[in-house]
């Protein structure tokens, strides 16, 4: 039976370091020193003993209290709450329970020999830390086994623990428990143990010393924010540096931690006018009269104008609304019809003149051909024609009644292009000149007298609009 209780206490421990892990992950170990008490009366049995959990809090007269440091524990986290401690403890046993004197019926505590105790136990415990959602209180429930010796006489215990753990910091807290041990062999009393102590976690290795350890850290080499799982950011901006694309300098989340000093929406970087609000279609420059030439070149940054003239308005030098670029005469008021230029038309009275001189020109007869004495006619009609070289006219050819009429009209036509074609071929620009016949449509004298048709044999010039 003593074999038997020994290697169940090995198997305990083997298993238990087998499966070992982490303390809580972050500080996978823990010591626990502190003080005990062992009670052999609450245990279910008879006289000097009594029923299990009785008297439990009795500890005037069935405690025994080793009145120094007297328990050491060790424990390693192992997964999911479960830890394994290894628990070394001495003690003194003078008190082994009570009984009611025959003769008096007084309760005596019954006593010994001021016996020595010593304990090695493991056991494996599962903390309700998360399941009550706590920080700081832990309380927790174990199994395992020991040995313990009584007077140099040991046997195996199973043993069942209930506790709980008070943490003051993140390292330190307090640990309070009590460990019933059924012992395996006649000879050792069942009983209870309960210690007290503190507990000192450690082992946790924080290698870029930002208080967040390795095992939490996703950037365990580099200082980092807990925010971040321990990653930088080392502008500040709430942006950790791995998801900023302007790591050193402090930015917006829109913008991927990149500034925009100016606030028009365009991040620096991007921003050919970092320090002035602008537009995103100018690349973050100004635009203060809104032409689409961004002020920087733009020469005349408060007057709306074409790019092609630097952002200046085109000038209309004479001022007659049209613009310098599209008038032929820039410097001399003019109307858009004639590109600018001033509409110089001749007068009635040149009119007259001109007319008096193309009607007569003397033609050979029934033909578009000049006789010899009208040329010095249509040389003055050529000068006229050049003073005015912004007017257009139009050559009307007219004929007398005698011959066909269709005759008359080819005749009339022939004559005003002949007309149009001497002007023309003494420096007249054609774009200026029409030529028409009208035949003998248009008299302006009677056709049945001599005189009323060499009237009608006419040349003439109107002025167009």
């Amino acid at each position: 039976m003593k074999n038997l209780s020994r290697l169940l206490f090995v198997v305990v421990l083997l298993t238990s370091f087998s499966t070992t892990n982490a303390q809580d992950k972050n500080n996978p170990w823990a010591v626990t020193i502190g003080t005990n008490a062992v009670d052999l009366y609450p245990v279910g049995e008879d006289m000097p003993q009594g029923d299990y959990f009785d008297e439990y809090f009795n500890v005037t007269d069935h405690w025994n209290i080793f009145p120094s440091l007297s328990t050491i524990s060790v424990s390693r986290y192992l997964s999911d709450g479960f830890t394994f401690t290894a628990t070394g403890s001495l003690n003194r046993i003078d008190k082994v329970g009570s009984f009611s004197d025959p003769l008096t019926g007084v309760e005596t505590t019954a006593t010994a020999n001021d016996l020595t105790y010593y304990g090695l136990d493991g056991r494996v415990s599962y903390s309700f830390m998360n399941l009550i959602n706590s920080k700081t209180i832990d309380p927790y429930l174990g199994v395992g086994g020991g040995y313990t010796w009584v007077d140099d006489i040991g046997a195996g215990t199973l043993n069942g623990s209930l506790g709980f753990r008070v943490w003051f910091t993140e390292k330190l807290g307090l640990d309070v428990n009590s460990t019933y041990k059924h012992a395996f062999e006649d000879y050792l009393p069942k009983h209870f143990q309960h210690s007290v102590g503190l507990v000192l976690k450690f082992g946790g290795t924080d290698t870029d010393g930002d208080g967040i350890y390795d095992q939490d850290d996703a950037c365990p080499e580099e200082a980092g924010l807990e925010i971040f799982n321990g990653c930088p950011d080392s502008d500040n901006d709430g942006i950790q540096d791995s998801k900023d694309d302007c790591p050193n300098t402090a930015g917006l989340a829109e913008f991927n931690g990149c500034p925009d000093s100016d606030g028009d929406g365009v991040m620096d970087k991007d921003d050919n006018c970092p320090d002035v609000a602008g537009l995103k279609s100018l690349a973050g420059c100004p635009d203060a009269d809104g032409d689409g030439v961004a002020d920087g070149d733009d020469n005349c940054p408060n007057e709306a104008g074409p790019a092609a003239n630097n952002g200046c308005p085109w000038p209309d030098t004479d001022g007659d609304g049209i613009l310098d670029k599209d008038d032929k005469c820039p410097n001399e008021a003019g109307v858009a019809s004639n590109n600018g230029c001033p509409e110089v038309k001749p007068t009635e009275e040149v009119m007259e003149t001109l007319n008096s001189y193309s009607r007569s020109i003397l033609f050979q007869s029934g033909k578009a051909t000049f006789q010899k004495q009208t040329d010095q006619v249509l040389q003055a009609m050529v000068a006229i024609f050049k003073q005015y070289p912004q007017a257009n006219f139009s050559i009307e050819g007219h004929t007398d009644s005698d011959g066909p009429k269709k005759m008359n009209q080819s005749l009339s036509e022939r004559r005003a292009n002949a007309v149009r074609d001497y002007l023309i071929a003494n420096g007249i620009s054609a774009e200026r000149l029409t030529a028409k016949g009208y035949g003998e449509e248009n008299p302006i004298a009677s056709n049945n007298t001599r005189a009323g048709k060499k009237e009608n044999r006419r040349v003439e010039v109107k002025l167009k609009n």
